[in-house]
């Protein structure tokens, strides 16, 4: 690990102001992903700047009936929290499936939303890695991608977003709430937090530069059958092949975000009008610009059988 500098911050304005005038800062908080980058010398940032002390760390409810929640809750918390079970409830098993408990009670709502890929070419400095190293090339393109996204991929990359509760998040329509280094607040709705890869995968979501998250806001309950449907090649927290976040209707209509297959959770709002007509009819539209490779094109099938059987057990429960 490369030598760093470290300050704590006592407001999120501070937070944010510190980070966009020390060049090649960091916020760090659980660090749970952000350490083991730095270990690696993936990440090597020359200035830390811990926001533990920010006071973002509550779950509240919102005048609009939705639920607030502070981007230092962590993981456990947020998934053991009585609102969220009732209300909310694929957000919960979306974060239980993620992560072992240890991790859990260290990982942050904002860290979690802005953990990077998990793509084994990513992380060994070994290999070449547009998103690591911009115009290095993308290993993974020639490689074993059995893991590797099949939509919204490019030329110079086909990493996955590695977050269940992102998933999560996205079927819910969350909205991020930030404030800028001038003290300005932003609400982004997470649609537009990701960005899928294009020609520069180094940019990873829309936040400027110093820019931190403080909460994510979810609107009011919708009701309906919740189900997160994670699919991994081991049961005890792999990251995902496949994972589908559903909200079922008993009409049968309802909402479906895919992990596991983009640089970001994978939501088609269009395909979701053909729920009724079964898993194949919105499979098809989900991922009517699927680009496989020889290693992953099963993953197009898969998804179709995750959601048939995520429908089912809707079903089942309704």
């Amino acid at each position: 690990m490369k030598a760093f500098t470290y300050e704590r911050a006592n407001l999120p304005v501070q937070a944010a102001s510190i980070a966009a005038r020390i060049k090649n800062s960091k916020f760090i908080a659980g660090g749970s992903n952000l350490l083991d980058l730095m270990k690696l010398q993936v990440e090597t940032p020359g200035h830390l700047i811990d926001i533990n002390d920010l006071g973002l760390d509550k779950v509240e409810p919102t005048k609009e009936g939705g639920l607030r929640i502070g981007a230092l809750v962590r993981n456990t918390d947020l998934a053991a929290n009585q609102l969220v079970r009732r209300d909310y409830a694929v957000l919960s098993r979306a974060l239980l499936a993620g992560a072992s408990g240890q991790i859990r009670n260290q990982a942050t709502t904002a860290g979690n939303l802005l953990q990077r890929t998990r793509c084994p070419y990513f992380y060994d400095t070994n290999m070449s890695c547009n998103k690591r190293e911009p115009g290095a090339g993308c290993a993974a393109l020639g490689g074993y991608s059995r893991h590797h996204a099949i939509v919204g991929v490019s030329d110079q990359c086909i990493a996955t977003h590695p977050s269940d509760m992102a998933v999560a998040m996205r079927v819910l329509d969350a909205t991020i709430e930030t404030v800028c280094a001038n003290g300005t607040p932003r609400t982004i709705p997470i649609a537009e937090l990701h960005r899928l890869p294009g020609n520069t995968p180094h940019i990873e979501h829309s936040l400027e530069y110093g820019e931190l998250i403080t909460a994510v806001t979810l609107p009011p309950p919708i009701g309906g059958t919740h189900i997160y449907r994670k699919v991994r090649d081991r049961s005890s927290y792999a990251f995902a092949l496949v994972s589908v976040a559903a909200i079922i209707q008993r009409d049968g209509s309802g909402r479906i975000a895919l992990g596991g297959v983009a640089h970001k959770p994978w939501r088609f709002e269009e395909a979701e009008r053909g729920l009724r007509n079964g898993s194949k009819a919105i499979t098809s539209k989900l991922l009517a610009d699927a680009r496989t490779t020889h290693d992953n094109a099963f993953k197009v099938s898969l998804v179709e059988r995750t959601i048939a059987s995520v429908v089912n057990e809707a079903k089942g429960s309704a």
